[in-house]
């Protein structure tokens, strides 16, 4: 906002002025006088000042200080617990003197707990300060909107008063009803910086007008007016929804920003920070309507990085996961780049906590699959290529152990993922990355990679990747040679959908152990039926029922052991004799 505009609205603000006479007060040292010929018969003790006074002026409106004054000594009169303090006490005792006094939304609290602690009221004279200020209270503050929302945060200076008083109550009735106004009859000013909003022209007032200056009050009031609101059930909970990002944005801290100090000082005020972002966190969470949709699953997210973050409860952080996996499809990578603060661990992203909340969505879609099929299914493919890209960017991580990519590679259901040319590239940056792997953490890792399923592209980077395992890599040349020969790289259909394999001749690793160059597989066309899932009978019709088709897959085969036998023998010169007594051991079958 500008300074026109903040100076404007200020401008807007209700005010009242009280008496005539100039300002007399000054200050010697730790005393307050008054400016009089007559000689100061009033001394009146607020903490560390001083104030001396007359009684004429004073007596006669404040009850108080009669009772004060008949019961005690000559003396100064202690008034060290007097709400508002000395500032609240001045404008009482300047009221009393007649001197000029402007009153706002401001400074109306502590003015009408002193006045009222004073007993400024009618049975002490007519026309008293209480009076005056109720008067301006409810013809004025409660009447205007901003006005009721700097009433209502000034009470946080005077929670107990202002509450025994019927302030805080008041001012949150008036904020609820003109939040329920419907915009096309809201006339107050209000304050409304979106981005871009200024530069285009407006007919109507938005929806959430309102939100931003919610946003300044404190989080108990801000709970309180936004509870108030949920239970009048008149909005949207999707506008709920808006004022509780908003006063996210503005009061949660960056889950980036660490709280690293070095002196004991800073520590505690590090300290006060977390609990207060705590308690902040934790009450919007409380406040999020139990719809989908009434926030987006990246503010989830971002709210669940702050729980990390200020230590939130367990509880709020298992609601926080429940809510960020069933809205799991709406996140994006930077979203489940969450920041592992763990002590035990030393990778940086928390791919456990994204391993839950991917659990979350998967017994979200399982229950509500019957129902919303096709949003359903549209889901789990846009959740599968998500996974797949974050796991591309946490691969990078030089802390993190393969078994947590596989295990989390895994979770995804093999339907959900119809390309495998994502994952294949988050397998090449983690094994680029982690060049010190073994053999078996190589295995599993790429154990849930479908050859199958990659593209031409892909294919082809995979054939000349070293870095792969053997049996990948063999699995690679052979469905590279396949599709080679057939032709079957000209069909789109057959370069997105999985080829029927047959078993092909077993060879040796360097292990010595036997092993399936590829295991017979069918081709599970799947198809949605009511939401289900359906797997159709495995053709089992072979590849090589034809003469042409064997004499195509023994070329297929040669080809690919010539290629496997160059691999194993850079790899293991010892393993080469395995190898041919592989390749001469007569196929079954034939």
């Amino acid at each position: 906002m500008t300074v026109s505009k903040r100076e404007i609205l200020k401008a807007k603000m209700k005010y009242m002025k009280l008496g005539t006479r100039p300002d007399s007060f000054y200050t010697v040292e730790a005393t307050r006088s008054v400016s009089s010929d007559v000689p100061s018969d009033l001394t009146v003790q607020i903490n560390n000042i001083a104030y001396l006074l007359h009684k004429f002026p004073l007596l006669p409106k404040c009850g108080l200080l009669q009772r004060l004054r008949d019961d005690s000594e000559e003396g100064p009169v202690k008034l060290h617990n007097i709400p508002g303090g000395e500032e609240a006490f001045e404008l009482c005792a300047k009221f009393c003197y007649g001197i000029t006094i402007n009153l706002s939304a401001h400074n109306f609290v502590p003015a009408i707990c002193a006045a009222k602690f004073l007993r400024m009221t009618e049975s002490t004279e007519r026309g008293n300060f209480v009076l005056k200020l109720e008067t301006f209270f409810n013809s004025c503050i409660l009447q205007g909107w901003k006005d009721s929302v700097v009433a209502l945060q000034s009470t946080t200076k005077l929670p107990e008063w202002s509450e025994n008083l019927g302030i805080i109550g008041r001012c949150i009735e008036s904020i609820v009803d003109k939040i329920l106004t419907h915009p096309s009859k809201v006339t107050w000013s209000y304050t409304y910086t979106r981005p871009g909003y200024a530069q285009r022209a407006h007919r109507s007032v938005p929806k959430d007008w309102w939100t931003e200056d919610v946003a300044d009050l404190d989080i108990d009031l801000f709970r309180n007016v936004i509870a108030a609101v949920k239970s009048t059930k008149q909005l949207p909970n999707a506008l709920i929804g808006e004022a509780l990002h908003v006063y996210a944005s503005r009061w949660l801290p960056h889950s980036s920003n660490g709280w690293a100090t070095s002196d004991a000082s800073s520590v505690e005020r590090a300290d006060d920070a977390k609990n207060k972002h705590r308690r902040v966190l934790e009450s919007i969470v409380s406040l999020i309507p139990s719809e989908r949709g009434s926030v987006s699953g990246g503010f989830l997210l971002r709210l669940l990085k702050v729980a990390n973050l200020v230590g939130s409860s367990p509880s709020t952080k298992a609601e926080l996961i429940k809510r960020s996996g069933r809205q799991l499809d709406e996140a994006t990578v930077h979203d489940l780049l969450v920041p592992s603060y763990s002590t035990s661990e030393p990778h940086f992203y928390d791919v456990d906590l994204v391993g839950t909340i991917l659990e979350h969505f998967l017994i979200h879609s399982s229950r509500h699959s019957s129902t919303e099929n096709g949003d359903s299914l549209r889901s789990m493919y846009k959740v599968g290529k998500l996974v797949d890209q974050y796991l591309q960017a946490v691969a990078r991580d030089a802390n993190i152990p393969a078994s947590k990519i596989a295990a989390l590679a895994e979770s995804i259901p093999e339907y959900a993922r119809p390309h495998h040319d994502d994952l294949y590239k988050a397998i090449d940056i983690f094994l680029k990355e982690h060049p010190e792997l073994s053999k078996p953490e190589k295995k599993r890792l790429c154990q849930v990679l479908d050859c199958r399923k990659l593209s031409n592209t892909a294919c082809m980077h995979a054939v000349r990747n070293e870095r792969l395992p053997l049996r990948t890599l063999v699995q690679v040349l052979f469905l590279e040679q396949t599709r080679s020969s057939t032709g079957l790289s000209s069909s789109p259909r057959l370069r997105s959908e999985p080829i029927r394999e047959e078993s092909v001749e077993p060879y040796k690793e360097s292990t010595g152990k036997s092993k399936l160059l590829l295991s017979t597989r069918a081709d599970h066309e799947k198809e949605r039926d009511n939401g289900r899932v359906v797997k159709k009978p495995a053709d089992k019709t072979p590849v090589a029922s034809s003469e042409l088709e064997y004499k195509l897959a023994k070329k297929v085969i040669r080809e690919v052991e010539k290629k496997a036998r160059e691999i194993v023998e850079e790899d293991d010169p010892g393993s080469k004799s395995e190898l041919i007594k592989s390749k001469r051991k007569p196929s079954s079958g034939r």
